[in-house]
Formats: structure tokens, C-alpha cells, sequence
């Protein structure tokens, strides 16, 4: 609940900001109010939340929710950061090239089928190619990615690419100097790697993906 209500008292603010507000004392939701904050407590019920969601500007060009798919108690979950166009007309994740990448690693570094692992993105809505994406609007949909880590409760969670690693920890650290690094927190681990749709325009970094998955493979070990 508070993730969802931070998310949307900070996209409040976001548009009091751009009205011209440098501070105020408004308090946009009452304590009474917070009890329908409350997310679902299913990946079913939320997943349908999610696609009735129109709490930022990107649900208006959406064809359909990109919702997070896989063992809905899997010891591995991987989080990227916006669905593709391809995504976006079919509604599955990870699909084109880039998710051929990422289901072949998954296969042959940690002997695991894309069904035995959790894949979910930052945001469930595709992006305009002519919209930049707003900060508020990673925050507001990090509701939703907060909720589906409590409910499928990973040990170990790889952030692919840069956005995902700095939204989902508010650490803006350069992914040079961060990835395969470890780094525990209360329930899980998380490891920062590439997003498999950078390898296919940078393929020598290919190499240090695999490292990287290496590590996350000697990981879930102690969680088998």
C-alpha cells in the first residue's frame, strides 16, 4: 500500500511542479483514502488491476499491458525496463531478438526453462517512440513491480540494463561500475547486468552477460 500511495503522492507533485508549485502544503489523499490503495494480493488480481490502470499518460497509447509472466513462486526473477512495440500489440513480454537472448541464457547458464523463472519490466506500458519517459512515470508503475517482488518472493533478482538497476533501487550508480555485483538485501540478492536488447547492438559485452549470469546460477544453488 504505501509503495502505491508514494507513487501516486509523488506524481502529484510532479504535476504541481509543472504548474509552476515550488512547495505546498496540500495533502492530496486523506487516511481514510489509503484503505483503497491497497493492492491485490494475487499476480491474477493484480495483473488485472494493472490492466485497468490509467494512472500516467502511457496508458492512453497502450494497446495492451506488458504484466509480468513465469513461476509465480520462482527463485529467479529478471526486471527490465519498458515493453517493446511487439510486446505492447501481444501483451507477452520479452518477445524479438532480445528475448531470444535472454531465453537462451536462462537455458543454458542456469538449466532452467523461461517458465521456471519470473520476467517483469519497470513499467507494463510500451513508451511512443516520440515520448520520452518521465521519471514520475517509472515511479508510479514501481507500485506495481514492488507488489509482484512480495508476492513471488525471489531470492535473486537480476535488473537488466541501467533504468531498471537505478529505479529499482534508487541507486544511480553507473551500470559499468555496478554490474555483477552482488548485493544483498533483506530477502533477496540483486545482480545488475545488460539488457539483452544493448547486446544486440553491443556484442562484445556479451561475454561479461554470461559472467554475470554465472554468478546469479552459483547463487540460486543455496536456494534449490
Amino acid at each position: 500500500m504505501k509503495n502505491l500511495y508514494n507513487a501516486l503522492l509523488l506524481k502529484h507533485l510532479y504535476q504541481l511542479k509543472n504548474l509552476g508549485y515550488k512547495y505546498t502544503d496540500e495533502n492530496p489523499y486523506s487516511h481514510e483514502e489509503k484503505e483503497f490503495l491497497e493492492l491485490p494480493n494475487s499476480l491474477q488480481a493484480l495483473k488485472k488491476q494493472a490492466q485497468n490502470c490509467h494512472l500516467c499518460s502511457l496508458s492512453k497509447g497502450r494497446n495492451h499491458v506488458v504484466f509480468g509472466e513465469g513461476n509465480p513462486q520462482a527463485k529467479i526473477m529478471f526486471v527490465g525496463d519498458v515493453p517493446l512495440e511487439i510486446e505492447d500489440n501481444t501483451g507477452a513480454i520479452f518477445l524479438g531478438r532480445g528475448g531470444e537472448i535472454l531465453t537462451t541464457i536462462i537455458e543454458k547458464v542456469l538449466n532452467l526453462s523461461r517458465e521456471q523463472v519470473y520476467i517483469t519490466n519497470l513499467l507494463k506500458c510500451h513508451p511512443l517512440l516520440t515520448k520520452k519517459v518521465h521519471k514520475s512515470e517509472f515511479y508510479t508503475c514501481k507500485a506495481y513491480l514492488f507488489k509482484e517482488i512480495e508476492l513471488v518472493e525471489p531470492k535473486v533478482i537480476v535488473t537488466l540494463g541501467e533504468r531498471a538497476y537505478h529505479y529499482l533501487t534508487n541507486d544511480f550508480t553507473a551500470l559499468k561500475e555496478i554490474r555483477g555485483t552482488v548485493i544483498k538485501k533483506d530477502s533477496y540478492s540483486i545482480v545488475p547486468t545488460y539488457h539483452p536488447n544493448f547486446l544486440l547492438k553491443n556484442p562484445s559485452f556479451k561475454r561479461e552477460f554470461f559472467l554475470d549470469l554465472k554468478k546469479v546460477q552459483k547463487l540460486s544453488t543455496f536456494y534449490k
